[in-house]
């Protein structure tokens, strides 16, 4: 049997299984959530930081988020389906489109927008914990805004205090507001499915949805204008280390395999560098196989050569049975001669 050498590159590109990439994301999923809980800071801090905001955006006019907190609270039809948006979205549509990429699209593409995401949210924990951050919600009244979660919480699974269900509020922390990661997935959805969508539809949702949220967790007076910002700007630091980070993973990937592929690499060692993926003969196979068509030559010649000497061998012996027989006929000969000679 021909050896076939195993096609390069083919792990790397394999499609990654689920019972690994669950586990993955769940483990960074619950870093995200323990460490929202450990960046927690002192109260006053928080506060000092998004009075320090919204400050600088007066100063630029660029609160948005204030006339758009008005229009959702003075609005229930708007107000409540934007918080069961900001409730629900986040945690659903994400990781339903982190599925699709890992079922239907192809496996280069999925590693890197699923290491894009994950890096990301790794960078977002870090601007959760150097700067802890009073959402609008949270502020003193006396700056203007009405906490919509609150107002609209007897419509929802949410309570007064923050977005979880009711009565789970003490279990997030509510001043990870620096950078909006609400903003960042929604933006990450976006380009995922602008991407690799390929109806119209698919194409508006990719779009509408960051947008979309954009207004909701400013409306929501959940996050300032500069929280989507630095969102944004997350989710494109995220994009340039996404590479690095998978060259990285892989490069630890084969130092920590060297066992698994060293058997491979000894079933392979003889086989020669033509033979391909397709198990073509062998170098010294298609060497041997004239050989031994030239043996079956000189055979058949040298049995031609040996039946064609019977046969004529026994065509002479007949010869002298029909006619006059080479032993025979000379006895003959001489038998008859004798009385012959004597008469």
């Amino acid at each position: 049997m021909p050896h076939t050498v195993p096609r390069a590159g083919a792990a790397p590109g394999s499609r990654p299984r689920w019972w690994t990439e669950l586990p993955l994301i769940a483990v960074v999923y619950a870093a995200y959530s323990a460490g929202r809980l450990l960046a927690r800071g002192d109260v006053s801090t928080a506060v000092d930081h998004g009075l320090a905001i919204l400050h600088f955006e007066q100063r630029l006019n660029i609160d948005f988020e204030s006339p758009l907190n008005d229009l959702f609270t003075t609005n229930a039809v708007i107000g409540i389906p934007a918080d069961f948006a900001y409730a629900s979205l986040h945690y659903v549509l994400t990781p339903a489109i982190l599925m699709w990429l890992w079922k239907r699209r192809k496996a280069s593409d999925y590693r890197f927008l699923r290491t894009w995401l994950l890096v990301s949210t790794v960078i977002g924990l870090i601007g959760f914990t150097l700067l802890p951050t009073c959402p609008p919600r949270l502020l003193d009244a006396s700056h203007g805004f009405v906490d919509t979660m609150a107002q609209y919480g007897s419509y929802g699974w949410w309570g007064g205090d923050a977005s979880a269900p009711r009565g789970l509020g003490g279990l997030t922390n509510q001043y990870a507001a620096m950078p909006s990661l609400h903003v960042g997935w929604a933006l990450w959805c976006g380009v995922a499915l602008w991407r690799h969508g390929r109806s119209v539809w698919t194409k508006v949702l990719a779009v509408g949805y960051p947008l979309a949220i954009t207004l909701v967790v400013m409306g929501t007076a959940n996050h300032y204008f500069l929280d989507a910002a630095a969102g944004v700007a997350t989710m494109g630091l995220g994009a340039l280390l996404a590479g690095p980070a998978l060259r990285l993973t892989e490069a630890l990937r084969t130092r920590l395999r060297p066992v698994q592929e060293a058997p491979v690499a000894s079933r392979n060692a003889g086989v020669p560098a033509n033979v391909g993926d397709k198990c073509e003969t062998s170098a010294r196979e298609r060497e041997r196989i004239p050989r031994q068509q030239g043996r079956g030559a000189d055979r058949q010649r040298t049995d031609g050569a040996a039946d064609d000497g019977g046969r004529g061998a026994g065509a002479g012996t007949g010869t002298g049975g029909r006619g006059v027989p080479a032993t025979g006929g000379a006895t003959s000969t001489a038998g008859d001669g004798a009385p012959a000679a004597a008469r």
